[in-house]
């Protein structure tokens, strides 16, 4: 059985809130999500990353372009990258992309589905909802302290 993971994360990859400000996200988050899925309670996480760290959308991504060239890069090389920053996050999200060699930044790719990177996230597990709309985001936003964005994964 797959999940689905709906990710709250800043826009900024590197930047963390206090505790104050992640709890009243986290509140809010809560009282965004439906409580009960199948008669069991929803998880929700929150997550401070040593590093900053990928949160991607797992078996949802369909494609990746490149923001230079527009040509699609492969996802291969998208997970052997995942796969190598695994353990100890990203020092930089700069990059050159394999299709043309060109110099960009990892969150400047164009992920379909949204992908994204973090030192801090808030994640609903098998939430009632698909999306946050984006009145619900800026209130997420206001109560953190900091805008935000979100990832839905299928993992």
């Amino acid at each position: 059985m797959s999940d689905d993971v709906l990710s709250i994360i800043p826009t900024d990859a590197g930047w963390q809130p206090d505790r104050a400000a992640a709890d009243r996200a986290f509140v809010m988050v809560e009282r965004l999500t439906p409580g009960v899925v199948d008669g069991v309670d929803v998880e929700i996480d929150m997550t401070w990353h040593d590093a900053v760290t990928a949160v991607d959308c797992g078996d949802n991504l369909e494609r990746i372009g490149c923001p230079l060239c527009r040509a699609s890069i492969d996802t291969e090389w998208w997970g052997d990258l995942l796969e190598a920053h695994c353990g100890d996050g990203f020092a930089t999200l700069a990059t050159r992309t394999p299709c043309c060699g060109g110099a960009t930044t990892l969150d400047a790719l164009d992920y379909d589905w949204p992908c994204g990177f973090a030192r801090f996230e808030i994640a609903v597990w098998n939430p009632e909802r698909f999306w946050f709309d984006d009145a619900e985001l800026a209130a997420v936003a206001e109560a953190l302290g900091h805008a935000v964005r979100q990832v839905r994964a299928r993992v």
